[in-house]
């Protein structure tokens, strides 16, 4: 199956970032696997393509994985990597025209152009709110305690980058969220 081949794949791009990084950050469990499922929960309310929305998931930071370019541009290279792993696959161009609209696009539901895309956007953000743990950690190496302002901003700007109707479905658990960590 096509989502197990890739799954295998990304989990092997992982297993060497992993052993090359420097702290052994894991994506896959820090990250990926958290932006699949609520990408596939997303899929799921929206009525979109399954299949398309967890390969998208999947790949979105292959590039940030692969040590590819800049996190700036990890999407467009992401794409690149991503065409050529679904090729060696054998997937129908169609196909791979819309995994890689995923990929190109889930900075910012803003930039989606069909709702495949808009669920892997929204779910990068939610990921965030799925792994609290790795997001302060994240933080703590750029803010300190003081800081706590800031640490909120940004979970303040990811909410607000969501689209309209995923805010809508998250708000309760965002606002538990924002009430446990900031009072």
């Amino acid at each position: 199956m096509l989502v197990d081949d890739i799954r295998n794949e990304v989990l092997k791009i992982n297993e060497c970032f992993k052993k090359e990084d420097d702290e052994h950050y894991d994506f896959w469990n820090n990250h990926i696997k958290f932006v699949v499922k609520e990408s596939l929960i997303l899929a799921e309310k929206y009525n979109a393509d399954k299949e398309i929305v967890e390969l998208g998931a999947m790949l979105h930071d292959i590039a940030l994985m692969s040590k590819v370019g800049t996190k700036a541009d990890h999407h467009e290279n992401g794409a690149k990597i991503a065409r050529s792993l679904l090729e060696k696959y054998k997937v129908l161009p169609s196909k791979i025209d819309k995994i890689l609209g995923c990929v190109l696009h889930h900075r910012a539901s803003k930039n989606a152009e069909n709702i495949e895309e808009l669920c892997v956007a929204d779910a990068d953000i939610l990921a965030h709110f799925d792994n609290i743990p790795m997001c302060l950690f994240s933080f703590s190496k750029r803010f300190t305690l003081n800081d706590i302002q800031e640490i909120k901003t940004l979970f303040e700007k990811d909410f607000d980058d969501l689209s309209e109707n995923t805010k809508i479905l998250f708000r309760p658990k965002y606002e538990n969220i924002m009430q446990v960590i900031f009072g």
